[in-house]
């Protein structure tokens, strides 16, 4: 299973609801599960996809580089991998991240170190999340291949820089928080307006804007009507002066930012 472009994001979803949601994603045809382990939900993924062909599903995990020992790096990924299979139940993650950046740890190792375990089988491949351009070029410098970089992308942070860069060196960009946690359909009435020349909502005209992009984007919802709202998005297409539209609503705004972040690198 190649990666779709409409996937489910499962931050802060955890235990029944978590597991019941994803079930209902998985047979509303969603393929494409976005979890990590500072989520706390490995488990109960687990038990949404217990029985469904393994083969049919992109699942992605991601770890944090705190949990990482320099002085044993490729024990280290291994061992977080391996928790991350066995808590998911499963034999493989189809992609694996390293959820932020830090220029103090050796990424050319770290990198090297994951793509032994795509050479063993336990990921098929190896990707970084909230990396900038610079971060990227650092690891693509010394030879490392990077499948997918995940980040904060939507109609107010439209990273055109990054995703121009990204596809011109084979890099797959995924969006996360692609309605800047709600605000955007809240402070944003272009959304609507535009929905409504398509019979579409707000919500919708944001996905499709994203993957009309050729972005992966994995919103996270807890609403079963959202689910099947932003599935609707393949029938139909985005015209030019609408994408443009929407491409000068860029603020260069986050939602998502940390004390740990690297984004001005």
């Amino acid at each position: 299973m190649e990666m779709a472009l409409l996937g489910l994001g499962t931050y802060e979803l955890q235990g029944k609801e978590c597991t019941e949601l994803v079930k209902k994603a998985l047979n509303l045809g969603y393929t494409h599960i976005d979890t990590a382990h500072a989520y706390e939900n490995h488990r109960d993924i687990a038990k949404a996809i217990a029985g469904k062909d393994r083969s049919s599903l992109f699942i992605t995990s991601k770890f944090f580089l705190d949990f990482v020992d320099d002085s044993k790096i490729d024990k280290s990924i291994e061992e977080s991998c391996d928790l991350a299979l066995k808590e998911l139940k499963t034999n493989y993650l189809d992609l694996y991240l390293i959820h932020w950046p830090n220029r103090n740890r050796p990424l050319e190792e770290i990198l090297k170190s994951m793509q032994k375990l795509v050479a063993n089988g336990k990921i098929r491949h190896a990707g970084v999340s909230n990396y900038t351009i610079h971060h990227l070029q650092d690891a693509l410098d010394v030879g490392l291949k990077i499948y997918a970089n995940q980040v904060e992308f939507h109609p107010y942070l439209n990273q055109e820089d990054l995703l121009q860069f990204c596809n011109e060196n084979g890099i797959k960009l995924i969006a996360y928080r692609p309605f800047g946690k709600g605000d955007l359909l809240k402070e944003e009435p272009k959304f609507n307006a535009i929905g409504k020349k398509y019979n579409k909502t707000g919500g919708q005209i944001v996905l499709r804007w994203l993957v009309q992009k050729g972005i992966a984007v994995i919103p996270k919802t807890t609403s079963i009507s959202h689910l099947k709202e932003n599935m609707a998005i393949f029938d139909f297409e985005l015209k030019h002066e609408d994408m443009k539209l929407i491409d000068s609503l860029n603020k260069n705004k986050r939602y998502c930012d940390t004390e740990w972040s690297e984004f001005n690198y």
